[in-house]
């Protein structure tokens, strides 16, 4: 029997953990799922293609021709004379050519594509860490509106009892038929609000399933320390989001992409040197081998100025990526700024709501036993459960503000 009732509690005890959700699997299931990982991780191996077909200029290139005529006319002179014939003729051959110098072109688009791929790696990061941030807060909002849920079945509760109560006092001659109506208008409303309760619930608990790809149930449980989040802000917090911040990072790398683009283009006007080998096979009038094998110099002296535009949109890019950056980081400060404002605010927030939610509660206790003996009115009940749901509601919100200000924190440190 004793084995029996341990194996009952240990698989009660599975199945309420198997049912309660922890904030790190709503974050691992929304980075497994979502398609936005999906598509910053393709756009990675989009990069690593460019970095490949780049880098290909370094490697040989081989090209194989071939032409065929039917009918040719040759020239052949004779005695001094030239003369003509209509004969066939074809040719075929492979070309070698081997870039050998271009003045650091080739090798600069060869970094800026690898800084393009670092950028595509910073991006895939950036997005996991926006997503996070979003099921953090997601997370967060549904532990308030359960708890909110709680508290609102409570005040639900009271205001029944308060009502039942008043119904019995008007029957014994205490109370008139007003304090009766009073308190099941109060029912009413407290009924509503719960339903408003329940419905953002909802809402909460649908947007996290469609992060999580995953359906939540309507009695998931949630651990309330993800509400209550103590860590603050150190002293250099500035700093810290400045240097691993990925908007700032990839705004840096894409200065660095933008300045080897643009010494590219530069380079481009100088031309370059080629190893260039060709075997071809002629047969005309003649059938013959025709070999060679030797450098070639190619520099370009007029594009219709092609190249400089080229030269002056890359120099526009690199700057462009500067003041970007330099915007980005203004960006930043401003709101930690705020939101340093805001967690300071909300820690005062809390305390005053703790010390009203224990007055209140003071008061709603004193006030009841008061109205039981006929000295207080139904007015003075009514508006210290007030207070009292007030505080509740205020203590939850300003624990929810608090901890999304410091999830918000997080993510812009970069933190997944």
């Amino acid at each position: 029997m004793k084995h029996k009732y341990l194996l009952l509690y240990l698989l009660l005890i599975s199945g309420l953990f198997a049912n309660t959700l922890s904030l790190q699997e709503s974050i691992n299931k929304t980075l497994a799922h979502h398609p936005d990982v999906k598509t910053f991780m393709l756009r990675i191996q989009q990069a690593e293609q460019g970095y490949n077909a780049a880098y290909a200029d370094y490697l040989p290139q081989l090209d194989v021709s071939a032409t065929y005529s039917p009918r040719t006319t040759y020239a052949l002179p004779q005695n001094g004379i030239f003369h003509t014939i209509d004969d066939t003729g074809w040719n075929a051959g492979v070309t070698l050519h081997q870039k050998v110098w271009d003045f650091s072109k080739t090798s600069s688009l060869v970094q800026a594509t690898k800084t393009d791929e670092a950028i595509s790696r910073l991006s895939l990061k950036e997005v996991k860490a926006l997503l996070a941030y979003k099921v953090r807060s997601l997370y967060a909002l549904l532990v308030v509106q359960q708890e909110a849920i709680f508290v609102r079945k409570k005040d639900l509760e009271a205001k029944k009892a308060f009502y039942a109560q008043s119904k019995a006092l008007v029957k014994q001659g205490l109370k008139t038929h007003a304090d009766a109506n009073r308190f099941l208008s109060s029912v009413y409303v407290a009924e509503d609000n719960l339903a408003i309760a329940k419905a953002a619930f909802e809402k909460a608990r649908t947007s996290l399933s469609l992060y999580m790809g995953t359906t939540l149930t309507k009695n998931v449980k949630l651990h309330s320390s993800a509400l209550k989040k103590k860590q603050y802000p150190r002293k250099r917090v500035e700093d810290e989001i400045l240097a691993h911040n990925y908007k700032i990072r990839m705004d840096r790398l894409s200065s660095e992409k933008n300045k080897l683009i643009h010494k590219s283009t530069q380079a481009a006007q100088y031309g370059s040197i080629n190893l260039v080998a060709t075997h071809n096979r002629v047969d005309t009038l003649n059938s013959y081998n025709s070999d060679y094998v030797g450098l070639s110099y190619t520099v370009p002296l007029y594009t219709g100025g092609k190249l400089s535009a080229q030269e002056q949109q890359a120099k526009i890019g690199y700057q462009i990526s500067k003041e970007q950056e330099a915007s980005h980081i203004l960006t930043l400060k401003e709101e930690l700024h705020g939101i340093l404002v805001d967690i300071k605010r909300y820690r005062q927030s809390i305390k005053a709501k703790k010390a009203q939610l224990h007055a209140a509660q003071s008061t709603q206790k004193e006030l009841n036993a008061r109205y039981k003996e006929g000295l207080a009115t139904y007015i003075e009940v009514l508006d210290s459960i007030a207070l009292t749901l007030d505080a509740k509601l205020g203590l939850l919100e300003a624990y929810y503000l608090k901890s999304v200000a410091l999830y918000r924190i997080d993510y812009l440190k970069g933190k997944i």
